[in-house]
């Protein structure tokens, strides 16, 4: 159920950035949800792999290269959904860095409700 809710708020949190990012296109929340499940296997499965295979150029660049695997793990994403368009790397880098801030504030406030 936790998953499930995760992968709802992070379609929500693309749907927001579709409307806010020109570069970022989204049809409707179907494909949202879809983006969103696809990010996390993504992220689950290839960004570890392409941590370990890049480690040296992180290193060297002081962490700043993770920004490029994320964009390469999100045109990916764009690649194999139909819907979901995103127009270059400086789009994606952009979207990921507001993606991953928008989606700590809609957890912190998941989690803030259950404390309730």
């Amino acid at each position: 159920m936790k998953t499930i809710l995760r992968i709802l708020l992070n379609a929500i949190a693309v749907i927001i950035l579709s409307y806010v990012l020109p570069g970022v296109n989204v049809d409707n929340f179907t494909t949202a949800v879809i983006v969103a499940a696809v990010l996390s296997v993504l992220n689950f499965l290839v960004k570890p792999v392409l941590i370990i295979l890049t480690l040296p150029i992180t290193i060297l660049t002081l962490g700043l290269f993770l920004l490029i695997i994320n964009a390469i793990i999100i045109l990916t994403a764009a690649s194999f959904i139909t819907g979901f368009q995103v127009d270059g790397v400086v789009w994606a880098i952009i979207f990921g860095l507001l993606l991953s801030l928008l989606q700590s504030i809609l957890h912190s406030l998941l989690k803030e409700d259950k404390k309730s």
